[in-house]
C-alpha cells in the first residue's frame, strides 16, 4: 500500500510540473491578442458612429421608446 501511495504521489507531482511548464501565454501572445482586440474595437467604433448606422440606430432606440404595451 505504501508503494502505491507514493507512485500516486509521484505521479501529481510530475502532473502538477507539465502543467507549469504550459500554463499559458507568452508575452508576444499577449501582445498579438491585445493588438487584435484593439483593432476589432476601432473597426467597430467606426461602424457605429458612421452616418447610416447611427440614424438607424437611433430610429430602432426612439422606436423603443415610443412603443405601447
Amino acid at each position: 500500500m505504501y508503494q502505491a501511495v507514493r507512485a500516486r504521489l509521484r505521479a501529481l507531482v510530475n502532473g502538477a510540473r507539465a502543467v507549469r511548464r504550459d500554463a499559458g501565454m507568452v508575452t508576444s501572445e499577449y501582445a498579438m491578442g491585445i493588438v487584435a482586440a484593439v483593432a476589432f474595437a476601432v473597426v467597430l467604433y467606426k461602424v457605429v458612429t458612421s452616418g447610416t448606422v447611427s440614424e438607424e440606430l437611433q430610429g430602432i432606440v426612439k422606436q423603443a421608446l415610443h412603443a405601447g404595451m
